[in-house]
């Protein structure tokens, strides 16, 4: 906790809200969405950098289509992240009621149970309960991780998961990082460990603009941190947690075969992107969006110039194939990534189940997608062929 509090003060430093364009969480609920169906291919010409082209049928080379497996009417309330436990339990954040929610493997009705509340969580907006990871040495430390918005800003806790003659209780709180900036909109909120065992932290410019091209604030950034929430060695600004900037809101955190992290990222009413993260990158926010070519930035791999059709959130990454879920656009996005480029993209499931928050590996292979419809939210899990 004493690692964190030199940031405290930075992040809480900038108060002045710039106006701006904003497209906020994906755009509102269209009426009249109702999930079923089957998959359904709708590709919609986004850019993207890349030497594979799209073939005469819709799909790509290295693209898996997806079919549904089941879905699991869990009744949930804007949910937000899932991680597995060990034993394929599934652990899912509830934005709003600030709840975590647990789906036991090969649950008959599909109900979901609940391990506890997250303490001190002030849902408004955007904000909440938002980002989860399992701590990589789970086993032993037991340790679930939550980003989440409090009173005053974005922050990181720890709870630890204790296990009672077989039962799950959720344990006290431990805050590890303060001082992300707040806002209505634009609060970032995924966290992931990554494949050299430090906690990376999307967040967002929380509509202050001055933030992401500043290293020394925590807002329009990705950040990489120890599992005990210091800035991690080796980060390219010398004893801070910023690992790149120049980000409006970062929504999705994965790394492929070969260990490079993606990340995507809403754009404003423009250009949503995908982005390929080089520590110490710069990707533009404010002063450029998209793929701009504009030196001293770094373009996106992929940019969807209408926010309409993409919104991208949750990302996941399954060999080598991207899959992010869109918000507004309502649908499943895959992209297939050949090293350092990224194919065009292929859409699925287009406005057949709404709008679609988050896309997770489950330990069996499969992809569980979480709905954002408040009516109330289901989970969709696709079967990917081998």
């Amino acid at each position: 906790m004493m690692g964190a509090r030199p940031w405290a003060v930075l992040g809480a430093a900038v108060a002045i809200l710039l106006s701006g364009c904003t497209t906020g969480d994906g755009g509102s609920v269209p009426s009249g969405t109702s999930p079923g169906g089957t998959s359904s291919p709708a590709g919609s010409g986004p850019a993207a950098s890349s030497p594979l082209a799209p073939s005469a049928s819709g799909t790509q080379p290295g693209v898996d289509r997806p079919t549904v497996a089941r879905q699991i009417d869990a009744e949930l309330q804007v949910p937000w992240s899932t991680v597995f436990l060990p034993d394929g339990t599934a652990v899912i954040s509830e934005r709003e009621t600030a709840l975590l929610r647990t789906i036991a493997p090969g649950s008959g009705d599909g109900r979901a149970g609940t391990l506890g509340k997250v303490p001190d969580v002030v849902p408004g907006g955007e904000g909440g309960l938002l980002g989860l990871a399992l701590s990589p040495d789970f086993a032993s430390d037991r340790y679930l991780y939550a980003y989440f918005t409090s009173v005053s800003d974005n922050r990181i806790a720890r709870l630890r998961l204790e296990d009672s003659a077989g039962t799950l209780r959720l344990g006290a709180a431990q805050v590890i990082f303060t001082g992300i900036p707040k806002a209505s909109t634009h609060n970032g909120g995924r966290i992931r460990f990554g494949p050299d065992g430090n906690l990376y932290v999307g967040t967002g410019d929380s509509q202050r603009r001055g933030q992401p091209q500043d290293p020394n604030a925590l807002g329009g950034k990705i950040l990489r941190l120890t599992a005990d929430g210091r800035p991690a060695p080796g980060n390219p600004f010398d004893g801070n947690p910023v690992y790149s900037l120049g980000h409006r809101n970062v929504q999705g955190l994965a790394w492929d075969s070969a260990g490079r992290l993606w990340a995507s990222e809403f754009g404003p009413d423009v250009d949503d992107e995908l982005n390929l993260i080089a520590p110490g990158g710069n990707y533009g926010w404010p002063e450029v969006t998209g793929a701009p070519h504009r030196a001293g930035f770094l373009d996106a791999k992929v940019v969807w110039p209408s926010t309409a059709d993409s919104s991208p959130s949750g990302l996941e990454i399954v060999g080598d194939t991207a899959y992010l879920g869109a918000l507004r656009g309502q649908r499943l996005w895959a992209v297939p990534l050949n090293g350092e480029f990224a194919g065009d993209p292929v859409s699925y499931f287009t406005r057949m189940y709404g709008r679609i928050r988050n896309v997770s590996l489950a330990p069996d292979g499969r992809l569980w997608v979480l709905s954002n419809n408040k009516n109330p939210d289901f989970v969709l899990v696709l079967e990917l062929p081998e």
